[in-house]
């Protein structure tokens, strides 16, 4: 059991060393987009399905409270939190539909997407980042193994090379929190020190 338990964190530990070494730029280059929208007062707006959707509310949760730092809160909203949207337009216009109608119901232009997706493959992630892309925002995808279909949708496509989902997922909150520590720098360091 004891050598299960320590194979399970060294598999961890070197997903996310490979993950960034292939990404560091392009995770210091999203964090400047995230803090130039917030500074332009868009929001961040992000959804997934299962392990997904609680990465993503968890990541909106830090943005919007605090990650490290005290500051004012950023707008950052989960689409799959409110149970009562989900549920009226899953069951007026179906599953695949419960994250593009509150796209085009809730983001406005300047806005940013995070879509989650360990397989790249989710219907109504995809269906999302399509709605996403007719209103013009710029959508960073979080996902696993060879990207999935999502992966060629994304102006920034964070591909974790792996097909076992827990070390993605682990490795997708990981991102999420270097983000929420990159922009509380990038916008709260800056003004300290002015």
């Amino acid at each position: 059991m004891k050598e299960k338990i320590k194979k399970a964190f060294e598999e961890s530990a070197s997903v996310k060393l490979e993950f960034i070494k292939e990404n560091v730029d392009m995770i210091a280059e999203v964090s400047k987009l995230l803090s130039d929208a917030f500074n332009r007062g868009n929001k961040l707006v992000l959804f997934g399905n299962g392990g997904s959707a609680a990465d993503a509310s968890h990541i909106a949760g830090e943005f919007v409270n605090r990650f490290k730092k005290e500051r004012p809160g950023l707008p950052a909203i989960a689409l799959n939190t409110d149970t009562a949207v989900l549920t009226s337009i899953a069951n007026d216009y179906g599953f695949s539909e419960i994250f593009a109608r509150q796209i085009k119901a809730l983001a406005l232009e300047g806005d940013v997407v995070i879509a989650i997706s360990t397989s790249g493959d989710s219907v109504n992630v995809l269906k999302a980042v399509d709605a996403a892309k007719k209103k013009k925002l710029k959508i960073i995808i979080f996902t696993g193994a060879k990207g999935g279909k999502l992966a060629s949708k994304a102006d920034y496509a964070f591909t974790v090379k792996s097909s076992n989902t827990p070390r993605i997922q682990e490795t997708h909150i990981t991102l999420g929190h270097v983000l929420c520590q990159m922009v509380e720098e990038i916008l709260f360091e800056a003004h300290r020190k002015r």
